[in-house]
């Protein structure tokens, strides 16, 4: 067994793999940029090495300070995780150069078939059936075009060393390629250091099935059985299952026939996945890709067949024959994976960033978390958003659905904003437990879009004015008392004459103004909203920062509430909410300030930094006319100018990190318009 293997990877994947290495007594070492000096996976390993600044080409993504770290520390093997540079064959050389173990295949393995394009020209040699497109070298934009009219709309664009979605876009209009194809290959080239891209023709609604194979150094390989990825946002897994439900066994079998074939082909000598695509109503599978290296997913399969994969890898480096035969490997019950993202899918899955307060793992029989967050850990804008996944596995699929709902339930990342609320709306919906599963999923399930539930948002409104007023002086000119009521002379005065006292807040969200009143109604509140009827709620607070709240005739909700300066933040069920909470007089007073400042600003609605700024003082712009653009969590945004104006002044830079709420560009204020009177 080897002495120690430096985990070249971070966040939950990191943590995982260091929780094999404990178990088989492997010394386990990190690699951490500045960014991540706190994170869990530093304080999990027995050791932890820094590699760089936070950003990823110059940390993670750098082959020469992974080397350096696993030669500082001593390492016997690397483990790569997957994504940054788990299918590296600079990484895998380097490795071999200084004597150390790659826990994975061999680079021409990786090369052969961590290409899109080449593993497609090796599918078709042995006779398993590829999605049309092209996958050719040539990567001038025109010839990609010329290749695109052949293929026809809709056709995807993709990278060729990708994954994860990043690196893909979708065309459905040839007039939008050439920009798109610019986006791609930007998005791949910060995601992989590989820009090139490879064009396939769309096939509309059909199932991503994959195979999970395992090879080893002497010529053994065998299938681990499918997994169904369709849910997905983006091109992007969202949630992940296996058994796959509602597969034909002649479909199963073309599956795992095709997988093997291909393993056998190149010799393949480790963990690795084979992805295909089955359109509505088809029955013979596309191959689409082949993963060298352990996938996001793979828990799901190591609940079903009761092995640990990352062992595997572990004891094929090592040079051992794998440890049981096809025949010997079995599928038992069913499991569900959900990824657990830092966005708001309600606002287009805008990053959600910040610290993690309050942290809970949900806990029961057939419940799995395989997080890299803990209390206190900070979510850098640099990496990917997953930060957790939540497992649930039973003997039936039904009961695996029931389970991962209540793992939904039970699990609170409290600070920072997730798309929990999402994914239970997922697991509920009737499509989802019948198994009925494509890849628009999402669109059919939700067609408009995920809005989330309007009564949270106003329940969650209610909270935030309780929270201030329980705790707060900040809505008040008066002082900081412990309780708002005590402080406020006019519900001594109101009480003893017999009438209700009120007060009269004003809760914003993000610009979004809302008036309410809030008096105590014997053991009770009851909350007016402006042209609402009164409601009747109780508040109950099992902890300085958690209130149940149980509006009258409804369904109690728990909610975990903190200030961040004078903002509320309020979260439930991954949900989060910034309020700011004043007094309406408070409010009243600042309408004159903000007059004239509206749609004069591009303001950044996340931290990120900023890769793009098109314009400059003075210049003339027009609405929707792209000013900046910025990149967060690998993804690019655009931010365009709210209306028509001239440029006043651009603040911020070139490779500036900026955080949420930042003004990026100043447009000159619209001109006041005076009245006219009457005539003369």
């Amino acid at each position: 067994m080897f002495e120690s293997v430096l985990i070249a990877n971070r966040g939950e994947i990191a943590c995982r793999i260091a929780r094999t290495c404990r178990r088989l007594g492997i010394r386990s070492i990190a690699v951490y940029s500045d960014a991540d000096a706190g994170a869990r996976h530093v304080r999990e390993a027995d050791s932890a090495v820094r590699i760089g600044p936070p950003d990823a080409t110059r940390s993670y993504l750098d082959a020469d300070a992974i080397i350096a770290a696993a030669l500082a520390s001593g390492a016997s093997a690397i483990h790569p995780g997957y994504g940054f540079l788990s299918e590296s064959t600079r990484l895998v050389e380097r490795c071999n150069d200084n004597g150390i173990v790659w826990i994975g295949p061999r680079a021409e393995v990786i090369e052969k078939m961590g290409s899109k394009i080449e593993s497609k020209r090796i599918a078709a040699r042995v006779g398993v059936p590829c999605v049309p497109g092209y996958h050719g070298d040539n990567q001038e934009p025109q010839h990609l075009l010329a290749q695109a009219h052949e293929i026809g709309v809709p056709l995807l664009i993709k990278a060729s060393a990708g994954g994860g979605g990043k690196g893909m876009r979708r065309v459905d209009d040839l007039a939008e390629f050439v920009t798109l194809l610019g986006l791609a290959k930007q998005e791949a080239l910060r995601a992989f250091g590989d820009e090139r891209v490879l064009i396939e023709k769309l096939i509309l609604r059909p199932r991503h099935l994959e195979v999970q194979l395992a090879g080893d150094q002497h010529g053994n390989l065998v299938h681990l059985y499918e997994r169904e990825c369709s849910i997905q946002r983006n091109y992007q897994k969202v949630i992940e299952e296996a058994p796959a439900p509602r597969l034909p066994v002649a479909v199963r079998t073309q599956l795992l026939d095709a997988a093997v074939k291909l393993g056998r082909e190149i010799g393949y000598d480790s963990l690795g996945t084979v992805e295909f695509v089955l359109g509505e109503g088809a029955e013979t599978p596309y191959f689409l890709e082949m993963n060298t290296r352990l996938q996001v997913e793979h828990p799901v399969t190591e609940t079903v067949t009761g092995l640990d994969l990352v062992e595997w890898q572990i004891r094929i480096a090592l040079g051992e024959p794998l440890p049981l035969e096809q025949t010997a490997i079995a599928v038992t019950g069913w499991a569900i994976e959900a990824r657990i993202n830092c966005e708001d899918p309600a606002r287009g899955h805008r990053p959600e960033l910040g610290t993690v307060g309050r942290y809970v793992e949900p806990s029961g029989a057939g419940m799995r978390t395989d997080s890299g967050v803990a209390g206190g850990s900070e979510i850098p804008s640099q990496y990917d958003s997953m930060v957790a996944k939540l497992i649930g596995f039973g003997a039936t699929r039904a009961e695996a659905v029931d389970r991962l709902r209540d793992a939904l339930a039970g699990f609170e990342a409290a600070g920072i904003g997730t798309n929990q609320s999402l994914l239970r709306a997922i697991v509920d919906h009737p499509m989802f437990r019948a198994g009925r599963l494509t890849t628009g999923f999402l669109g059919e399930a939700f067609a408009g879009g995920w809005t989330g539930d309007v009564s949270a948002l106003r329940d969650a409104r209610i909270a935030a004015a309780l929270f201030a007023l329980r705790t707060s002086a900040a809505i008040s000119d008066t002082g900081s008392a412990p309780d708002y009521w005590q402080r406020q002379s006019g519900y001594r005065f109101m009480a003893a004459a017999g009438r209700r006292a009120e007060a009269r807040l004003r809760v914003d969200l993000e610009g979004e103004t809302v008036a309410l009143a809030i008096a105590r109604d014997g053991d009770a509140w009851q909350v007016r909203f402006t042209d609402e009827a009164p409601l009747r709620v109780r508040a109950e607070w099992p902890a300085a920062d958690q209130l149940v709240l149980t509006p009258a005739h409804g369904t109690p909700r728990r909610f975990t509430i903190g200030p961040d300066h004078d903002i509320t933040v309020v979260n439930h069920l991954g949900m989060r909410w910034r309020f700011q909470v004043i007094s309406e007089v408070r409010a009243l007073a600042r309408v004159a300030a903000r007059e004239g400042t509206q749609a004069s600003e591009v303001i950044s609605e996340m931290p990120g930094a900023i890769t793009t700024i098109h314009v400059m003082a003075g210049d003339a712009v027009e609405p929707g006319q792209v000013l900046v653009v910025m990149e967060a969590m690998k993804l690019i945004f655009e931010l365009a100018a709210p209306r028509a104006g001239t440029v006043a002044a651009v603040r911020c830079e070139v490779g500036e990190i900026v955080p949420r709420g930042q003004t990026l560009v100043q447009l000159e204020p619209l001109p006041v318009v005076e009245p006219s009177g009457p005539p003369a």
